[in-house]
């Protein structure tokens, strides 16, 4: 019902205030790849996951990851630094919905906005590696004093098992999975394995290039999305869709979220994909 609410409300949104999705440049954000077993766990340092939307402090206004600006009320933001911060911005666990909602609004209301948080992990301006970068953070967070403003705790952990372990216990608290930042990589804004997201399933983003009509059961609704990867890869998506999005699906150009279980070794299409939500970060 959460993940329905916030398509719902996104699409909404996307139609009636196409505007705000050209307030600014993308930030120059560090991506991260997909873990794999053949990392050296030592590395690194791991965290959660947080499921909300990515935000971007530049020193003075506050972005998503596509450049939308957030229009926090002041007091959420009185005080930050003139130094870049790089978080999430987060409702709390199996919140996404409310996050979505509480950070495209065009007005802010305070009491959405009382129970979020800027869970922050990295200083992108800052010239030393990560490890240094996390200790710098800790200090800045110390000086903002906003209990909504918070440092995303980094730990290690020894071998895969206990990195799995550590993910289970993360899912069955009802979060989204872990990160893992490379201790001695600089901040650059590109996708790489300094950077990891480690979840139960693996996970995509592609454009909507179209709307295919359903049949049977479906018809006079949406059968299935037609997507494009940023890579030129295009496909059928239809599975994980509920009816409401069918009756009223993403908007043509948006980017979605889908899960997979790997891909198709001779056409690289995603294996058993379906549907998860809108990409409310990604500008269409």
């Amino acid at each position: 019902m959460n993940r329905l609410i916030a398509s719902l409300l996104l699409t909404l949104s996307l139609l009636s205030h196409p505007a705000i999705l050209l307030a600014s440049e993308p930030p120059p954000l560090m991506l991260a790849n997909v873990f794999h077993a053949d990392i050296r766990l030592a590395d690194y340092l791991v965290s959660e996951k947080y499921d909300g939307v990515r935000g971007y402090w530049d020193g003075e206004r506050l972005l998503m990851r596509g450049g939308e600006i957030v229009h926090a009320p002041d007091w959420f933001t009185a005080g930050w630094p003139n130094t870049p911060l790089d978080g999430e911005l987060w409702a709390g666990r199996g919140r996404f919905a409310l996050a979505v909602s509480t950070v495209r609004q065009l007005q802010p209301d305070d009491a959405t906005w009382r129970g979020m948080h800027f869970m922050l992990f990295d200083l992108p301006a800052h010239p030393g590696d990560f490890a240094e970068r996390d200790a710098a953070l800790v200090r800045v967070v110390a000086a903002i004093k906003q209990p909504w403003v918070r440092h995303v705790a980094q730990s290690t952990v020894h071998d895969l098992t206990e990195l799995r372990a550590r993910l289970t216990g993360i899912v069955n608290l009802g979060g989204e999975g872990l990160v893992l930042h490379r201790r001695t990589s600089l901040y650059r804004a590109e996708r790489s394995d300094d950077l990891l997201k480690f979840k139960l399933y693996e996970d995509a983003e592609a454009r909507v290039i179209g709307h295919l009509p359903g049949k049977g059961k479906y018809a006079g609704m949406l059968g299935a999305l037609e997507v494009e990867t940023a890579q030129g890869l295009r496909f059928k998506l239809g599975a994980g869709l509920s009816d409401a999005e069918r009756h009223t699906p993403p908007p043509l150009g948006v980017w979605v979220t889908y899960r997979y279980n790997g891909v198709n070794e001779k056409t690289g299409i995603p294996r058993f994909a379906r549907y998860l939500r809108v990409r409310t970060d990604m500008t269409p």
